[in-house]
């Protein structure tokens, strides 16, 4: 992991330790008798006698509890969240459920992908973990109870996951291109090739008299959804090719309006 990588050449004098189950490697951590265990994206669920008598802190990608679960920043530029950002709470029992130390706030822009946002929210993440240790060593800390009536649920994405329908209204498109890239992004069909779609926005309502998914102007990715919705695509991947503007694409290609992009991979 890029964890992984950066202790083992940047911080060569802390221990590593990477057990393939963490309940083989208890006694060994808790060797170390750290202070404070602070968990950062880690898949596996803590066993409790790991953390016993331990101060022990997880950093989690949304403004608990909104967004608990393995995909919190997918999910919330999905449902068209305006502000996400980082919690750090307590580990327990239930997963991302335990008490919130402190929270930070990030705006999420009408055309922020979901890797844009992750780097934004990693970059954050280093100082609400600072504030939330100092203020527990100097016995500051004042907890919040999450309210389980606020709850909402991120599953954990799979390719399957990686579709658009333009019968949608664009706003709602736009957020679902955006929120799944770039993973495991959504892929779509242009002249009967895959066509992944990177990056979009809604435009503001006009007549778009056209069947869902129809080019409406090819040198601006104006892309026709539901009646008077407009999505214009900004980056696309096609296949094996690098990412690219869409002006670059519809240039290359002679991307004409009235052309077909589709979505095969719409769930039953």
């Amino acid at each position: 992991t890029p964890i992984a990588s950066y202790a083992a050449t940047d911080m060569a004098d802390v221990p590593l330790h990477k057990p393939d189950r963490i309940k083989a490697a208890v006694d060994e951590i808790r060797a170390i008798d750290a202070d404070a265990w602070v968990v950062i994206a880690y898949g596996q669920k803590l066993p409790s006698d790991l953390l016993a008598d331990r101060f022990a802190v997880n950093l989690h990608a949304s403004r608990l509890p909104r967004w608990r679960g393995a995909a919190p920043i997918n999910a919330a530029i999905v449902a068209g969240d305006r502000i996400t950002g980082n919690s750090v709470i307590a580990l327990a029992d239930r997963m991302d459920a335990g008490v919130v130390y402190a929270q930070s706030e990030r705006q999420i822009g009408p055309d922020q992908t979901a890797g844009g946002l992750h780097d934004l929210l990693a970059a954050d993440g280093p100082a609400v973990i600072q504030d939330v240790l100092t203020d527990h060593e100097k016995g500051l800390l004042s907890p919040t109870d999450q309210d389980e009536s606020l709850v909402t649920i991120a599953p954990k994405l799979s390719k399957a996951d990686g579709w658009v329908d333009f019968a949608d209204d664009a706003v709602v498109c736009a957020a679902r291109i955006n929120g799944l890239s770039p993973w495991p992004g959504v892929t779509a069909s242009f002249r009967g090739e895959p066509l992944k779609l990177i990056r979009a926005i809604a435009e503001q309502a006009m007549p778009a008299a056209q069947e869902p998914g129809a080019v409406l102007d090819a040198a601006k990715g104006h892309i026709a959804c539901r009646p008077g919705g407009v999505l214009r695509l900004i980056d696309v991947q096609p296949a094996g090719k690098r990412p690219m503007s869409w002006r670059d694409f519809a240039n290359g290609r002679s991307v004409e309006a009235g052309e077909m992009i589709t979505c095969p991979a719409l769930p039953a």
